[in-house]
């Protein structure tokens, strides 16, 4: 079954960088868009970032824009989100999600990895 999984999450001082990553398998990866998204307590999940099956299209919430930079490698089936200048209104699990054929932007999409936390103290 289809199979993404998550890691990098951790705790970090405002200001600092983590990277996160997302490795999918028993999917056509080249086939799929990739999103983030996240969730903080009491909140709805949100949409982070996403990035096309090519890797040429890119898309940030505009909180997000200018310090967290999302990308793909097809080869190791793996997405990255690197976050830098994180602030604590950061904290939140962290998910990512796969759609086929387009790049994730709502939290509709049919696979979702089981998430990491990421915790920005002040």
């Amino acid at each position: 079954q289809v199979q993404l999984v998550e890691s990098g999450g951790g705790l970090v001082q405002a200001g600092g960088s983590l990277r996160l990553s997302c490795a999918v398998s028993k999917l056509t990866f080249s086939d799929y868009g990739i999103g983030w998204f996240r969730q903080a307590p009491g909140k709805e999940r949100e949409f982070v970032a996403s990035i096309n099956w090519s890797g040429d299209m890119l898309d940030y919430r505009n909180s997000v824009k200018d310090r967290f930079t999302i990308s793909r490698d097809n080869a190791k089936k793996t997405v990255y989100l690197q976050m830098t200048s994180l602030k604590p209104e950061d904290t939140a699990v962290y998910y990512c999600a796969a759609q086929q054929w387009t790049m994730p932007q709502s939290p509709t999409s049919p696979y979702w990895g089981q998430g990491t936390q990421v915790i920005v103290s002040s």
